[in-house]
């Protein structure tokens, strides 16, 4: 019997330089959209997709993230790794259990972390099928910023490659992913084989393609809209924006069903 997935890692080391001002003072998960900081986004969608255990990576500014109920790990080296390095902080919870990893700088609903807690797989990730009206919410151009995705019969082909044309796009990769404890081995045995300066290094996307090079299956699961992305102080300009006409009620992609009052 595959054992239930009860906890999550919420990868919130960085500063995020691309926010400006806002990140100054405090860690990018504390940046406050439709009233609530990212953190208790992700906070309140985790609970009640079931985890109960949760476990926040931190490093810039880690004092401001001793609250509330989580663990607090650290990641001494934030300011000269990427977000597997601080993956990897967490290391010993991804041996022990079934783990679900979110980025700090997304919000999403719980029941998107619910089916990826269920699918099947050693390695899963959601993908948004959507993506095109958030990005162009959030791009003047979407082909600017947005990276391949490909998949067949619910199994990764290719990510995070720099597209060229739509076709090239079936969804975009969100910052969820789920590991379980013998997936999690299978990936950090990858990295380990690589230079010293590249596990230091390697960013999410780069590390799920070499993973894929190495024969792992990934599975991937899609979601239509509810969720976004806040990587830039830009987003949650853009993001506020379309709030206000809306009298406050928070429905990040716009869409007929994106009420987040559905947690």
């Amino acid at each position: 019997m595959n054992q239930p997935t009860r906890q999550a890692i919420i990868l919130a080391a960085g500063r995020g330089s691309r926010m400006g001002p806002l990140t100054v003072d405090q860690p990018k998960c504390l940046t406050v959209l439709a009233g609530q900081r990212l953190l208790d986004w992700q906070m309140a969608a985790l609970r009640a997709a079931g985890m109960e255990a949760i476990t926040v990576v931190g490093g810039y500014r880690i004092d401001l993230l001793r609250f509330g109920s989580h663990e607090l790990i650290e990641n001494p080296d934030w300011s000269t790794t990427n977000m597997v390095a601080t993956l990897r902080c967490a290391s010993e919870r991804l041996h022990a259990a079934p783990a679900i990893v979110s980025y700090s700088d997304i919000v999403y609903r719980s029941e998107h972390v619910r089916r990826l807690a269920e699918v099947p797989g050693e390695l899963a990730i959601t993908y948004d099928q959507q993506w095109r009206s958030l990005w162009e919410t959030r791009f003047d151009d979407p082909l600017a910023d947005a990276e391949t995705f490909r998949q067949r019969d619910g199994w990764l082909e290719t990510i995070g490659e720099r597209a060229k044309d739509l076709a090239d796009i079936e969804g975009q990769y969100m910052g969820l992913l789920r590991f379980t404890p013998g997936g999690w081995r299978k990936a950090e045995a990858w990295l380990n084989t690589q230079p010293l300066e590249r596990q230091r290094r390697i960013d999410m996307t780069s590390f799920l393609r070499g993973l894929l090079a190495a024969g792992m299956d990934i599975a991937c699961v899609p979601v239509s809209g509810g969720w976004c992305e806040v990587d830039s102080g830009e987003d949650a300009n853009r993001y506020e924006a379309r709030l206000r006409p809306a009298h406050g009620r928070w429905s990040h992609d716009w869409r007929e069903d994106g009420d987040w009052s559905r947690s």
